[in-house]
């Protein structure tokens, strides 16, 4: 059963947490992390790219010359592929990038990047992250009292608006709730910052869709 440090918003080790093998001490299965961080990319995209064929582009209703005679290819439209401002051949248009990934493998794909995150001793479990006002001087100066640096995941057992607002202004820092985490969050962050409260919530975790 891995066995983590539990340290307080000063930095300082107040005890430790043993964590559930069945989620935080499995080993990782790395293709199903990667599905799971496929389907959370295509899922982010907006399908919205678009491009007009030779029948959407203005102009070119008018053949530019008649067909023989003029020694140069025969041409219908200056709206043609070849032409500049003519429509474009097999561009992308309107789709939908949505793809599912089945709950057991959400579960899996959680769990895999958890034991693995646990296993290089990159998670820091605090026993509570609290805020008394809108600070992001304060935010920051927990963050260093706790030595992490680079893109940091922040784990709230419950949603924190103050917590929230004094962290948006600090670059690589995420911040989010315990049921809304994802595999890719999890893989992005160098160091995963989170509170006692979230990591108890997560054996029951049944898994959310990416």
């Amino acid at each position: 059963m891995p066995t983590v440090d539990v340290k307080d918003m000063a930095g300082q080790t107040v005890g430790d947490l043993a964590l559930r093998d069945d989620f935080f001490g499995i080993t990782p299965n790395e293709p199903v992390m990667h599905q799971a961080v496929v389907t959370h990319l295509a899922n982010r995209r907006q399908g919205t790219h678009d491009t007009r064929t030779r029948g959407e582009v203005a102009g070119g209703a008018r053949k530019p010359y008649r067909q023989k005679g003029t020694g140069r290819a025969r041409q219908g439209t200056i709206r043609a592929p070849q032409y500049r401002h003519g429509g474009v051949v097999f561009g992308p248009h309107p789709r939908d990038y949505h793809k599912v990934l089945p709950r057991k493998m959400r579960r899996l794909a959680i769990a895999s990047a958890f034991s693995a995150r646990v296993a290089a001793d990159d998670v820091i479990v605090v026993d509570e992250i609290r805020v008394e006002q809108i600070s992001t001087k304060r935010m920051a100066q927990f963050l260093g009292s706790l030595g992490v640096a680079g893109k940091v995941l922040l784990i709230l057992g419950e949603p924190d608006v103050a917590v929230w607002k004094s962290s948006r202004n600090i670059p690589d820092l995420k911040v989010t709730v315990a049921p809304n985490v994802s595999t890719y969050d999890l893989l992005w962050a160098h160091k995963i910052v989170m509170a006692r409260a979230a990591a108890a919530r997560f054996p029951a975790w049944e898994g959310q869709p990416e």
